[in-house]
């Protein structure tokens, strides 16, 4: 799989959590789902995400 690939696959686990955290733990949790949202967000206008930088140094190909 590529980095991209990946990248989609955290991003849905890390949604899907948070939100299920949030649901039986405590409501904050979804300030961490508006986070990958907005992480997601910016990184359509620049091309640039940190979970990217980290899966490529972990040896992914792109």
């Amino acid at each position: 799989m590529t980095v991209n690939r990946y990248l989609r696959m955290m991003a849905g686990f890390f949604t899907m959590l948070s939100v299920v955290l949030s649901i039986y733990h405590s409501p904050n949790w979804l300030w961490f789902t508006g986070f990958v949202g907005l992480n997601l967000f910016q990184s359509a206008f620049t091309d640039w995400c940190p979970a990217m930088t980290i899966l490529r140094k972990l040896g992914i190909k792109d």
